[in-house]
């Protein structure tokens, strides 16, 4: 046998190896079943998926530099939350509702947009720096989209749910941090304590009114401890005697303790009156404060320091410009810039996470450990690795 035979023969063989692999990937895929066929996500930047930039079309690298290699929307280097839970339960990730062109909303739809609150502005106190896009917008957003879907689908009009997908569906919700954060600053937290019965009231309120429209399954995040983000250790007024031992502000994280815990009750009684309703409370707290506390234990090297910033030292995070903008200060131009792995860092931007710490919030809440009560998405779906 000739050495061009043998070659011949070599590379035959490595061509069917990889189609036995790939068949046997997709024959895995085909079987994969799943009983939520899509999702509709409110929220704020945490798990916007580019409703902002469709609206106020400005965003700018670094974003997205690490999986999209491009921004995309998200205000991180790349996945958020919301997109690992939609590729564990193999559906795309979630179109923008405000995004017209090359959206998909077969299998949901995402009306999270940046600095969103779950109060409207005037209510909670704030002035600026605040989205129009409140959670009362983003019902009705769900709802005419829900309508308009229903009617475009007697008309053969594609990339549209099919009219019983609503209630086949999954429910998030991860909103809330810019009632807490929003305007703290200035006019301190007692305060803002007076009007968090209201954000948990409103959060409630909504569930209920989804599960008139045919929704029965909904995950509530809670709040991420904030006395542990860069942004939050530079802007908050607060003493050394009130950081604790990893460098968090003890002071503020009671108080989204006191907020979470309010949460909480509040939906339990919201599942209480929904009988038929899974209305799981989603602990992504607890998961947070362990990486800003040990950042170390999960591969990481800093937990209260921006990976894209200005300024370097403790916190790398400057209030003046932020992740990505040149701004002149001070007679110089300043740009805030990325370091060059954002895998070693929990915060982002000051703000919010970077896609490792996403990744590691989505793993523990597919784990089902991190909800009240006791839920299993395994239950319902087979769930995809998210690597």
């Amino acid at each position: 046998m000739s050495v061009k035979t043998m070659k011949d023969i070599e590379l035959l063989l490595q061509i069917l190896v990889l189609f036995t692999v790939l068949m046997g990937s997709l024959m895995q895929n085909a079987d994969a079943k799943c009983d939520f066929e899509a999702i509709f996500n409110f929220g704020d930047s945490n798990s916007d998926t580019g409703g902002f930039w469709a609206a106020f079309p400005a965003q700018k690298p670094p974003n997205g530099m690490t999986y999209f290699k491009k921004p995309v929307g998200r205000a991180t280097d790349g996945r958020v939350i919301i997109d690992f839970l939609a590729q564990a339960l193999g559906l795309p990730f979630l179109s923008p509702y405000l995004q017209s062109i090359g959206s998909d909303y077969r299998h949901g739809a995402n009306f999270a947009t940046l600095a969103s609150t779950v109060l409207l502005p005037k209510t909670s106190l704030f002035v600026t720096g605040v989205s129009p896009f409140s959670l009362a917008i983003q019902l009705n957003q769900m709802k005419q989209f829900k309508v308009k879907s229903e009617e475009l689908q007697t008309s053969g009009q594609i990339n549209l749910p099919a009219p019983d997908i609503f209630r086949k569906s999954l429910y998030t919700f991860y909103i809330g941090q810019n009632d807490f954060t929003g305007n703290l600053p200035y006019i301190g937290i007692s305060v803002v304590k007076h009007y968090l019965p209201q954000v948990v009231s409103q959060i409630s309120s909504t569930i209920k009114e989804i599960y008139e429209l045919g929704g029965r399954t909904f995950l509530v995040l809670n709040l991420a401890p904030i006395g542990c983000y860069p942004a939050f250790l530079v802007e908050l007024p607060h003493n050394t005697s009130d950081v604790d031992s990893f460098g968090c502000m003890i002071f503020y994280n009671n108080a989204v303790v006191e907020y979470n815990n309010m949460l909480k009750e509040a939906l339990r009684q919201t599942r209480e009156s929904l009988a038929d309703a899974n209305v799981v409370y989603t602990d992504i707290h607890s998961v947070m404060l362990e990486l800003f506390q040990h950042p170390t234990s999960h591969d990481m090297k800093y937990g209260t320091k921006a990976c894209c910033g200005y300024g370097g030292g403790d916190y790398n995070f400057n209030q003046q410009v932020f992740c990505g903008n040149t701004k002149l200060i001070n007679g110089k131009n300043i740009t805030a810039t990325s370091c060059s792995d954002p895998y070693n860092y929990v915060s982002w931007d000051g703000i919010h996470a970077t896609e490792a710490a996403n990744k590691i919030v989505a793993a523990a809440i597919l784990d089902g450990s991190h909800f009240d009560p006791p839920f299993s998405l395994k239950k319902f779906c087979d769930i995809q690795p998210i690597g």
